[in-house]
């Protein structure tokens, strides 16, 4: 499974997808939007979306950070996913 998920340093809702993918023992990789141009337009063309957290699930696009959502693209119900987050 790959998962990448674009943002930016200052971006709340990317550090919230960051944790629930640390948490629930997802491998992932950060791509930082505001330090690379290219990066910024490969989400762009990916998403159609110009805001973070854009993520890349398996090439299944998901803008924004939805729990949800994500559990059930990952296959985990949110009964089995860890989703308390402390920051």
């Amino acid at each position: 499974m790959s998962v990448i998920v674009y943002t930016t340093p200052e971006c709340p809702y990317c550090r919230q997808a960051k944790v629930f993918f640390e948490k629930n023992d997802v491998p992932f990789e950060v791509l930082d939007v505001s330090v690379d141009c290219e990066i910024f337009d490969e989400m762009q063309r990916k998403s159609n979306n110009m805001s973070v957290p854009v993520i890349d699930i398996d090439g299944e696009i998901f803008i924004g950070f939805d729990e949800e959502e994500l559990n059930e693209a990952l296959g985990m119900s949110s009964s089995v996913a860890r989703d308390s987050f402390d920051f």
